[in-house]
């Protein structure tokens, strides 16, 4: 199975793993770029820093996660994850649900033209 992988305007993203009820990505977001306020139907996520620093929007409420440290998305939460520091931020993702598919995303703020 060839496990999926994509380059976007923020940075990129690797899936790592994915069975039924699951899928592990790791995500890079490169200094000074951020992703869409979206939220999904299907799916929570974790989000594990591993390298730099993210700012988390969760419902209104951000967050500076570091190194080492985590944060929850529970499902249907508006949220985004940035990066305001000067070098690449990486981050493990695990979603959780009954469907881990990419067109599970409502966006309602983009800084690349994709919200709507």
């Amino acid at each position: 199975m060839s496990l999926e992988s994509e380059d976007r305007p923020w940075g990129a993203w690797h899936v790592i793993d994915v069975e039924e009820g699951f899928k592990i990505k790791r995500i890079h977001v490169k200094p000074g770029n951020r992703l869409s306020l979206q939220s999904h139907v299907h799916r929570s996520e974790h989000w594990v820093v591993i390298q730099g620093e993210a700012t988390c929007e969760v419902d209104g409420v951000e967050s500076i996660v570091k190194h080492g440290e985590s944060i929850d998305v529970p499902l249907g939460a508006k949220h985004r994850l940035g990066n305001q520091g000067s070098v690449e931020l990486v981050i493990v993702e695990v979603q959780l649900g009954n469907y881990t598919g990419e067109d599970d995303i409502s966006r309602f703020e983009d800084d690349y033209g994709r919200s709507g």
